[in-house]
Order: C-alpha cells, then structure tokens, then sequence
C-alpha cells in the first residue's frame, strides 16, 4: 500500500511533520510518496530520512 502526503503550499517544518506522523502509522514496507512546493523541503526530508534511517526513493 502507498500513503501519499499533499504538502503543497506548506513551508518546513510542516511537510516533516506530516511525513514523520504518515511514518509512525506505516506498516513495514510500506511507501509514503510526499509533494511539497517549499523549496527546502527536498533537503530536509533527505536529511530526516537519513537521520532516521529511512530509505529515500526520489
């Protein structure tokens, strides 16, 4: 199963936020696809996955 997050037009924190919660509630596996228009958001959550130990499929 997928979860896909609509973040567009949030600003950072926020789109973190939504992820970390989506990853909390996911089954093991499971692909949480998020968009998001901030700008910083694509090195953010590359460093939360990383940080987290999460696999980033971009």
């Amino acid at each position: 199963m997928m979860q896909k997050i609509d973040a567009t037009g949030l600003i950072c924190p926020e789109p973190i936020m939504l992820l970390h919660r989506a990853i909390h509630e996911a089954n093991p596996g499971e692909v949480i696809e998020l968009v998001a228009t901030d700008p910083t958001a694509e090195k953010d959550v590359e460093k939360f996955c990383e940080y987290l130990n999460h696999e980033l499929i971009s």
